[in-house]
């Protein structure tokens, strides 16, 4: 069953790349066969989860990182989250320590969000963390303290820069105009030629400055009518020095380079769930899902539509289902903390990930022979051919897996890996009620285990 699937793996690879061998580079970026991209991303995949961390100034409006744009706030006006910028409470140590115990394996932070404001100590702008009361490079300290605690290290770059005065303004600028008309006026002066140029100088300082890095975040594209897509950014030159500075990176995919080979990685759903495998053209592709735990990115003071710890957990597992990844962001506070409810969402990921990460990490959809019981989902771990069954409703003294019979050679609770007894006949004191020929009886204690979402291992022939 393992070579099948790794067969499958290599053919959607293929596929994807457009090639039956090395895929073409007709644009100069390197070229790669599936099975070298195959390598490149294994750790990625095997991860699983990871914490995005979404930082800036905006953190200090404290009501959403698109703030500027969202109020039509000026360069001027906005100076006062500049000028009184100071994270006095920031400790990437503790961030990382939280990240490391919910269970993730790499995080991916906002070197630069769309504001332009960057955390790093840039000699291409006087717009950054050093010129601010924080006095440091606040990113190369997030650098060593994730490294420190062993996670994988990302960094979102934003594509768009609503500060430099050469950056042209689009549909998506805090000065959009209502008119057509009035855009040539309000563009004056302003030259992406010479906005694409910094672009590159700064991707270059954080591909060079801070040691490896495995992730990196280029967002995003948005073409038609004033918009922007792969020519405002340089779209192949810009990533083929990515892959010439760090060649073992991992490119999302939103340089509006979808149909170049090498173009991207991982597809990007956003606040999404999937309903499957994410596929391109009919293949499935590596992707991974970004989300919220609540409404907005950024810290906001004000927002209530937090996810509960259940609907969190039950995301994980069914990303994973679906072959995916999960990263789940946080929005520090402008203190440099964490907002209590992250942090007691991100402990609430721990607990559970402390005895059920085996049917997360390394673990992916299960093979199709299988079949998920009713309020459930699965995982399969290709490695150790185990399948888990993440009950998201108790059954009430058994549940019923359908054609797993002869299947099976030993079932346990993951969490205490305490033995569940199998059976293939639903048998009482007043009638023997037959199962369908193939189906296993999994038998199943009264009481729920005091944990959010059980997960039976079943170890298979």
């Amino acid at each position: 069953m393992r070579t099948v699937l790794s067969a499958v793996l290599v053919t959607f690879l293929l596929a994807a790349a457009g090639a039956t061998g090395q895929a073409p580079a007709p644009t100069g970026l390197p070229a790669e066969t599936p099975a070298q991209k195959d390598a490149r991303l294994a750790w990625w995949t095997d991860a699983r989860f990871g914490m995005f961390i979404h930082w800036g100034l905006y953190a200090q409006a404290a009501r959403h990182e698109w703030v500027k744009k969202n109020e039509r706030i000026t360069d001027a006006t906005y100076q006062k989250y500049f000028d009184a910028f100071n994270p006095d409470l920031y400790d990437p140590r503790e961030w990382a320590r939280q990240a490391k115990q919910a269970g993730m394996k790499y995080a991916v932070i906002t070197a630069k969000h769309h504001e332009g404001f960057c955390l790093f100590d840039s000699k291409f702008t006087d717009y950054k963390a050093t010129n601010t009361p924080a006095r440091r490079d606040l990113l190369k300290a997030w650098v060593e303290a994730f490294r420190a605690e062993g996670l994988r290290v990302g960094f979102y770059y934003s594509l768009l820069d609503w500060h430099h005065a050469s950056y042209t303004i689009d549909r998506n600028h805090p000065q959009s105009a209502a008119n057509d008309a009035d855009y040539d006026a309000l563009n004056a002066g302003r030259d992406m030629a010479v906005y694409r140029q910094y672009l590159k100088n700064q991707v270059r300082e954080l591909l060079t400055n801070y040691g490896k890095i495995d992730i990196i975040w280029l967002d995003y594209s948005f073409p038609g009518a004033r918009g922007k897509g792969r020519a405002d950014w340089d779209s192949i030159a810009l990533l083929k020095m990515v892959r010439e500075l760090q060649p073992g990176i991992i490119v999302n995919d939103r340089l509006d380079l979808l149909d170049v080979p090498g173009g991207w990685d991982f597809r990007s759903p956003e606040q999404f769930k999937p309903a499957e495998w994410v596929n391109v053209n009919g293949v499935r592709v590596p992707w991974e899902t970004c989300q919220t735990f609540s409404g907005s990115w950024g810290y906001y003071r004000d927002e209530t539509s937090w996810k509960d710890a259940r609907q969190l957990i039950e995301l994980l597992i069914d990303t994973v289902s679906k072959g995916g990844n999960l990263l789940m962001n946080v929005g520090p506070t402008a203190r440099g903390t964490f907002d209590p409810r992250a942090q007691d969402r991100l402990a609430a990921f721990g607990r559970w990930m402390q005895v059920n990460g085996r049917a997360i990490y390394g673990a992916t959809q299960a093979p199709d022979t299988f079949k998920a019981p009713q309020n459930a989902l699965l995982t399969y771990s290709p490695r150790a051919n185990r399948l888990y069954v993440h009950l998201l409703a108790w059954p009430l003294g058994e549940v019923v897996l359908p054609g797993y019979a002869d299947r099976v050679t030993y079932a346990q609770l993951l969490h205490d890996a305490s033995e569940l007894k199998m059976s293939t006949r639903k048998d009482t004191t007043w009638i023997t009620e037959d199962t369908r020929a193939g189906d296993l009886v999994i038998k199943l204690p009264i009481l729920k285990p005091d944990v959010e979402v059980p997960v039976i291992e079943l170890f298979l022939k």
